[in-house]
């Protein structure tokens, strides 16, 4: 048996081999000598990254336990190449044309270019591409072990944690040097997929080779070998059960869609769509191939290998038990091939996916104008994509770990399979269907993922790692219809079969509903009919022939466009590289790659390229077509116009609201204050009367004098409180119209003359406010209701007497004459009133501040309702260094005097 020193050197001789190729074919691509890289064959050969250790190892393992079940695995993806190859070649080119970069990108890009889409798709993949990873380092771990431990029977190897750890370490460095050479994910990675190729063919040749010494050299030939299939007592349970069988196929279909190790090869790396014609019957041939020999190597391992040994490592035990060294050296590094390959693409794929859609929008927006230079942007993407490798393969190393190791490789790709299967109803929903919102891809997806992680992946552990055996038994709670694998209180199902029918279910159900109550925005409308209509565009602008005679409608297109200036400078760059004089080149591909380009910067891509074609016919878009991408695109800029003239009025309209919200909370606030201060007012004099008035009717004896002063304080708290009734009433009167006008003529000074010593009586003469007035510009007659009138100046002369804070107190009060009004200003040099109380003090509860001269806030509010009566107006004037009111009757009401 070969020593573990030999299978490390092979193994190292085989990665040095693989370098040596990638190296090969990179150099041959920088040279320009890429045309047998981009055949259709290595194309093929590239895409049998879907048989990874599972199916070189695990397909024997699975048909040694369920029969012909394994077949399943290889049906999804043969029927969707076979019968679904025309949807595969509408997802080619929408990469091609929307530039995509992983499947994250693909389901971003549909929905409006959706950040929170993209991060929603990349965290799915990474969780459900962790079992997968863990599925390579089991399958290399045991083969390992294989060789280690010559009794395939007995117990696994103490150090298999170990190396499993060590396997890990080893492909994650390998894919960090292999996988990030290039930075531009646009770029093709011809090294990449070449190496790949080889190692289809190596895992191929390896499990045909097994094949042909299982049939030819222990099973006796084919006859012999189809009796032992026939008598083979483990393999009596051949009955199939339609249900699993549909749902395995089903599941597997959608997988070879939505993997994203498939999704970047058979997209991303795709050079010309061309080659699906040739992968559509090469591809299935190929599976054909690697699943022909699998029930007769099941059936002879069973017959041969001793009770108890994993069937999952018979391709490489049977060798090993048979003396063939030579053949299980082969037959191990076919097994290799296919987990390295695997781990490669997908770490590949996932960290673009991650550097792309998490790390790089989270660096720039904290990294502010630093993200401007090449060189740090090159370098965070670099380091991102290397630390996101590491981290995915470290993520299936602990799953390997918290699993145990134990899980048949069948069971843990399954696991993953329908996780990443949950991307399917937004992929496909997108590409046929344009009322997709993104609000319903990304509530599907969420709800699909989260209904899988319960009740499949974190299962997959065992119970007592992650979920434990009450819940495993009883659901969250004690709820049955939790329990994770009789979901809704529908058991008896198999696990996964229940797990991918209730996730996919509500997925697509969720998707379905919350498409069709949501309304998508313009971008997602304008992706999703780029999407749709994806067939109706050329595929790419190396197939384009036009004649001569056409340059001169590119360049009227390409004026309209670029401007006169640079589009002529284009085109004579363009003809002086093609060695003709003038600026009409010649339509060559090239030229019109570069037109196609230059266009892209002002109009986009896809609108560039649809031009580009539709001139020198190498697209079959009609006018119609073009006309109604055009009405499309005006109906969205309207919708989108209404939509921001909608928005304003409602932010308008919400102002005000909110304006008028914070009018009635202070007015509530005032409204409070006055009753308070009414009630304070009424009570005040009502107590000095009884008071006083008792003291007259009990006491006896009393003098003159006494008698007189109290007396006297009756009659002032009497005159107090029928002032503050009287204000009432006429608030009352005024407010429900029961008011009659008593009009009259009389002189304006004279009104003015009044309110003033009527204001002012009683005042001290040392604090005495200063009136100033002009006594020209009052010389005018009025004819209104001049008591109404006259009881508004006094309110607001008075109003300057007890609130005016300046040390020397001053009211000026103007008269003018303007548009048709007589205006009549008081203006006084205090600190005015607060702006937040300037829109209230009219209201009958308002009273600004403290009120320190007291009054119960009621004098501003009947001004206001007289002035209305009388036809005029009284405003607030801000800005004018103290309290300032402003009084405006109409013109009819004053006469210059004679």
């Amino acid at each position: 048996m070969p020593s573990l020193n030999l299978l490390v050197a092979v193994c190292l001789g085989y990665v040095a081999f693989l370098f040596l190729v990638a190296a090969a074919a990179e150099r041959a691509a920088w040279r320009g000598r890429v045309g047998w890289l981009r055949g259709p064959w290595v194309y093929t050969l590239s895409l049998s990254i879907y048989c990874t250790a599972w199916t070189f190892y695990g397909a024997v393992g699975y048909a040694a336990r369920s029969g012909l079940e394994y077949l399943t695995i290889y049906l999804g993806p043969t029927l969707i190449m076979l019968g679904w190859w025309w949807g595969l070649r509408k997802l080619v080119r929408i990469g091609r044309a929307q530039r995509i970069t992983s499947v994250a990108d693909l389901i971003s890009s549909r929905y409006g270019k959706s950040t929170v889409l993209a991060v929603a798709v990349t965290l799915l993949a990474v969780v459900g591409t962790t079992p997968y990873i863990a599925l390579q380092l089991q399958s290399v771990t045991l083969s390992f072990a294989a060789f280690a431990h010559p009794d395939p029977a007995g117990p696994p190897s103490a150090d298999a944690d170990a190396t499993a750890l060590w396997v890990a370490a080893g492909l994650a460095l390998f894919t960090v040097i292999f996988g990030t050479r290039n930075l531009d994910v646009n770029e093709r990675h011809h090294g990449v997929v070449m190496a790949i190729a080889v190692e289809a063919v190596v895992k191929l040749c390896a499990l045909l080779a097994v094949g042909v010494f299982v049939v030819w050299g222990l099973g006796g030939g084919p006859s012999s070998m189809l009796d032992r299939i026939d008598a083979s007592p483990e393999l009596a349970r051949w009955q199939i059960d339609g249900a699993r069988w549909a749902g395995l196929t089903f599941l597997s279909a959608a997988a070879f869609l939505c993997l994203p190790r498939m999704f970047h090869v058979m997209v991303v790396e795709n050079e010309d769509e061309g080659h699906l014609r040739t992968a559509a019957w090469a591809f299935p041939a190929y599976v054909l191939l690697m699943s022909l020999f699998v029930v007769p190597i099941a059936v002879v391992g069973l017959d041969l290998m001793p009770a108890g040994a994993n069937p999952d490592l018979f391709v490489l035990t049977v060798p090993l038990a048979s003396g063939q060294e030579t053949l299980a050296m082969l037959s191990f590094l076919g097994g290799f091939s296919s987990a390295t390959s695997m781990v490669i693409v997908a770490a590949i794929a996932l960290s673009t996916m991650v550097s792309n859609h998490i790390v790089m929008p989270i660096w720039l927006r904290a990294a502010g104008g630093g993200a401007t230079r090449s060189g740090d942007v090159r370098h965070v993407v670099l380091l991102a994509r290397r630390v996101s490798i590491v981290g995915v393969v470290f993520l299936g190393y602990l799953y390997y770990r918290l699993s145990g190791g134990g899980t048949a490789l069948a069971a843990i790709g399954l696991v993953a399979f329908a996780g990443l299967a949950q991307v399917l109803p937004a992929m496909v929903g997108g590409l046929f269907w344009r009322g997709a919102t993104r609000a319903g891809a990304l509530a599907g997806l969420l709800t699909g993922f989260a209904v899988w992680l319960y009740t499949s992946f974190l299962p997959s552990f065992g119970p007592g790692v992650v979920l434990s055996a009450g819940v495993m038994a009883d659901g969250i709670l004690g709820q049955g219809w939790l329990v994770p694998h009789a979901l809704f209180g529908i058991g008896g199902m198999d696990p996964l079969i229940h797990s991918v029918l209730w996730s996919l279910t509500l997925n697509t159900a969720v998707f379905l509903a919350v498409s069709l109550l949501s309304f998508p925005q313009p971008l997602e409308r304008l992706q999703g009919a780029q999407f749709v209509s994806a067939l109706n565009a050329a595929g790419s602008p190396r197939g384009w022939r036009g004649g001569a005679a056409q340059t001169e409608d590119l360049m009227v297109m390409a004026q309209r466009i670029l401007g006169a200036a640079e589009a002529q400078a284009l085109f004579r760059r363009e003809a002086g590289r093609q060695g003709l004089r003038g600026y009409l080149p010649e339509p060559t591909p090239e030229f019109l790659e570069v037109l196609e380009r230059e266009l892209a910067g002002s109009v986009g891509a896809a609108t560039a390229h649809a031009m580009v074609g539709q001139i020198v016919g190498g697209l079959t878009v009609s006018v119609e077509e073009l006309m109604a991408v055009a009405d499309e695109t005006a109906q969205m800029m309207e919708y989108s116009a209404k939509l921001e003239s909608q928005r304003r009025e409602l932010a308008r309209t919400a102002r005000q609201l909110r304006e008028a919200n914070e009018k009635l909370t202070r007015l509530s606030v005032q409204k409070d204050a006055f009753l308070s201060q009414i009630s304070h007012e009424l009570r005040t004099p009502m107590t000095s009367i009884r008071a006083f008035s008792e003291i007259l009717r009990d006491a006896g004896g009393l003098e003159q004098r006494d008698q007189a002063k109290y007396a006297s304080i009756i009659h002032d708290e009497a005159l107090r409180l029928t002032r503050l009734l009287d204000d009432l009433l006429d608030l009352s009167v005024l407010e429900n119209g029961q008011v009659s006008l008593n009009i009259r003529e009389g002189g304006l000074a004279d009104l003015l003359d009044h309110a003033v010593a009527t204001a002012l009586a009683g005042e001290a003469a040392g604090a005495r406010l200063e009136v100033r007035r002009d006594r020209d510009a009052e010389d005018l007659r009025l004819v209104t209701d001049l008591d109404r009138l006259s009881q508004v100046f006094i309110n607001l002369v008075a109003n300057a007497r007890k609130y005016c804070d300046a040390d020397a107190p001053k009211l000026s009060i103007r008269v003018a004459e303007r548009d048709g009004l007589l205006i009549v200003d008081f203006i006084d040099n205090g600190s005015g009133i607060p702006v937040d109380a300037q829109d209230v003090i009219f209201e009958k509860f308002a009273r600004v501040g403290d009120q320190k001269a007291g009054g119960a806030g009621l004098g501003l509010a009947i001004c206001r309702e007289i002035m209305g009566r009388l036809g005029g107006t009284i405003t607030y004037l801000p800005g004018q260094g103290g309290a300032a009111f402003r009084l405006g009757l109409p013109a009819r009401a004053a006469m210059a005097a004679q």
